[in-house]
């Protein structure tokens, strides 16, 4: 976009959206489950997600979290202090991470109801990506 266009109403998906307005209308759009989501507002999404929970499994790792041979959970002061700060980032993201998946859906014109397919083992979690990667269906205008 240039700089004389601006970014579409939040019940509208932003298709070609950049990394920062991405996470901003993921978090303004926290439990919103109505609507569409283009393809770059929910991947960009999954990437910032999947960066900080690899920062703060490094940050454990390092901080002192650990399993001995024998089979035993290991953990320092900063190593609580760490899975502290996933535990509440994953609280914290959960819900509008579902939100945004919900959204993704509507997208490609699949009711929301298809996340539930994830909980089928090993079949499901593929048929849900394979939906988060289709191009937008024009019919998925029914979900605004």
């Amino acid at each position: 976009m240039s700089s004389s266009q601006t970014a579409p109403a939040l019940n509208q998906p932003y298709y070609g959206a950049p990394l920062g307005a991405a996470v901003q209308r993921f978090f303004k759009k926290y439990a919103t489950f109505t609507g569409r989501a283009s393809r770059s507002e929910f991947w960009w999404w999954i990437l910032i997600a999947a960066i900080v929970n690899l920062v703060l499994n490094i940050l454990a790792t390092v901080g002192g979290v650990g399993v001995t041979p024998s089979g035993e959970l290991t953990v320092s002061g900063f190593g609580v202090f760490v899975l502290v700060v996933a535990g509440l980032w994953s609280l914290a993201t959960i819900v509008p991470q579902i939100a945004v998946g919900v959204r993704r859906l509507h997208d490609t014109n699949h009711s929301g109801f298809w996340y539930f397919i994830a909980l089928v083992p090993l079949l499901g979690p593929i048929v849900l990506l394979v939906f988060f990667l289709r191009d937008a269906d024009p019919q998925g205008a029914r979900f605004d």
